[in-house]
């Protein structure tokens, strides 16, 4: 599982001109699922997620997570993180994986999510051209691979 986590003050997902999701302060997650994702990663990934201190303190320094600040988080699925650019200019997609697996993983994180920020999280539409839009705080983004674990 691969994430690309921002910053922001604002963030909005609409899919069709309608809002799906949206929060202030806090997380814009981009996620991406492939087949050798399970339910550790989940768990390790939504801890880091919810416990990175990238916020501000009093004295400016990051030290606060989004736990801390009562910030929102807003997850986005999104399959083109496991891209492969090796050969060619056309990525190839082989890594992400099909809906039938993704869709429960991606449910099954936000439900994790939930519990470990103790209150609901913002989303997307799993596979629906979603237009998100952000105002990156700093700009601070972080990337993490469960499989990498750094």
């Amino acid at each position: 599982m691969r994430v690309v986590i921002q910053r922001v003050t604002e963030a909005t997902v609409r899919v069709n001109n309608e809002v799906t999701g949206a929060i202030s302060n806090g997380l814009l997650v981009l996620m991406g699922i492939e087949d050798a994702d399970t339910e550790d990663d989940i768990i390790w990934l939504s801890n880091k997620i919810i416990n990175i201190r990238i916020f501000n303190d009093e004295n400016d320094v990051m030290n606060k997570s989004v736990l801390d600040i009562d910030g929102g988080i807003l997850l986005v699925s999104q399959f083109t993180l496991h891209a492969s650019t090796k050969k060619g200019n056309r990525p190839s997609y082989i890594k992400a994986s099909k809906a039938d697996f993704a869709i429960p993983m991606y449910e099954k994180m936000i439900k994790q999510l939930e519990i470990d920020l103790g209150k609901p999280i913002a989303t997307g539409i799993f596979g629906a051209d979603m237009k998100v839009s952000l105002l990156n705080d700093g700009p601070v983004t972080i990337v993490i691979d469960s499989k990498n674990r750094e």
